[in-house]
């Protein structure tokens, strides 16, 4: 998912997991909760288009694909 780590403003918190089956894949990824509007996009246009680009190339597999943006939970520091 280097697509991604180049739109969003923290690529270091940027984390991939890919869960794969007989006949489907399941991609995960976790950003940043500040970066999750980018990677969905005005209207959902960018995370459709991206969801576009992992079906087209898991279909040349063979195989179905999901591709879920999760956000990682902010952190916070309690007195």
């Amino acid at each position: 998912m280097h697509v991604i780590g180049k739109i969003i403003d923290r690529p270091q918190d940027l984390r991939v997991e890919v869960v794969e089956g007989d006949h489907a894949v399941v991609i995960e990824t976790h950003v940043a909760p500040t970066d999750a509007g980018r990677v969905i996009g005005r209207e959902g246009r960018t995370i459709n288009a991206l969801r576009t680009l992992v079906v087209a190339i898991a279909a040349r597999s063979g195989k179905r694909a999901v591709l879920d943006i999760v956000e990682v939970p902010r952190v916070t520091h309690q007195s």
